[in-house]
């Protein structure tokens, strides 16, 4: 178990709703902007101002120590790839459901990503236990989902 401190578990539970907001907000500014411009032209300019924005901080509050790319694990460098992706299948999820049912789905999705990282310590992470209780909370989260969508 990793040992954290009030204030370290404060901060991440902070920083986590700040991301979730974050995200939700992009997801639904992005797929308005691709109803204008297209899906992949939304992508690339999405893409490009991140990179833009990241290589100012970079200049300005960097670090770290690009030189050391060479003892990171390959795989863990598809990260940009996997932005594409999300991107991507975020529009088309909130274009066909909503911004409501779509974040629903894949906080879901998230979720039950992440137990089954830390179930087997995936990725150089810890090994963590996925018991009974969190599959009672995944299958809870679905339930509310179908009763959200549920029409009447």
């Amino acid at each position: 178990m990793i040992d954290l401190t009030l204030e370290v578990i404060i901060l991440g539970i902070i920083f986590s709703i700040i991301a979730g907001i974050a995200m939700s907000i992009q997801g639904v500014f992005n797929t308005r902007a691709s109803e204008k411009i297209g899906l992949w032209e939304t992508n690339l300019i999405v893409q490009g101002s991140a990179f833009v924005l990241t290589l100012v901080i970079l200049m300005i509050a960097g670090n770290g120590n690009l030189k050391a790319i060479n003892e990171v694990n390959k795989l863990y460098l598809l990260g940009g790839v996997l932005s594409t992706v999300i991107i991507f299948t975020v529009m088309l999820g909130i274009k066909s459901l909503g911004p409501t049912y779509s974040i629903a789905t894949i906080l879901i999705a998230q979720l039950t990503a992440a137990g089954i990282i830390d179930a087997f310590g995936l990725f150089d992470t810890k090994q963590m236990r996925f018991g009974l209780s969190k599959y009672i909370g995944i299958a809870f989260m679905i339930l509310g989902i179908i009763i959200f969508k549920w029409k009447h």
